[in-house]
């Protein structure tokens, strides 16, 4: 079990409390979000861009129960628990926590990050909890590199690199 020596695994509640003395603070906190089921360069640099968007990121994992329902039979790869301690041990990840919900609509309505960033496979326009941050006066970003990987295509490499 991880000991979270950092302490960046936050409650939802306990996660609302920083995000708000952060921002009374005057620091800018940046909520991103995803599966991350097998931690890929993708996610670094969609991480890292989103963390240059703020002072704070905070990233919002899908649970296991998401997972499986929106990627599908045998997934997760990874137990929610193993792939927060992963994303709590990366430098740009300042807290996490873990959600089970198809969108973090409601994780956004509970902590009103000033920004919500996404990834490059979506537009502004396109991001589906948009008019969530927008009703509270936050801001869609979009952050990384173009989608040039993901964990399906990953699997399939392994797959297919080692089956007789």
């Amino acid at each position: 079990m991880w000991t979270d020596p950092g302490k960046k695994l936050k409650t939802v509640d306990e996660l609302k409390a920083v995000t708000q003395r952060a921002q009374v603070q005057g620091r800018r906190v940046v909520l991103a979000n995803g599966c991350f089921d097998l931690l890929h360069v993708g996610h670094i640099r969609y991480l890292q861009s989103a963390k240059s968007l703020g002072d704070v990121l905070a990233v919002a994992v899908n649970g296991d129960s998401s997972v499986a329902a929106i990627k599908g039979p045998g997934r997760p790869v990874q137990p929610e628990t193993e792939r927060a301690e992963i994303l709590g041990s990366l430098e740009c990840v300042d807290y996490v926590t873990i959600f089970d919900a198809p969108t973090v609509d409601t994780l956004l309505r509970d902590l009103q990050p000033d920004i919500h960033a996404k990834g490059t496979d979506y537009s502004e326009e396109s991001v589906p909890e948009r008019e969530t941050v927008l009703s509270y006066g936050g801001q869609v970003a979009i952050a990384g590199d173009p989608k040039d990987h993901s964990t399906r295509d990953l699997i399939q490499t392994i797959l297919s690199s080692y089956s007789s």
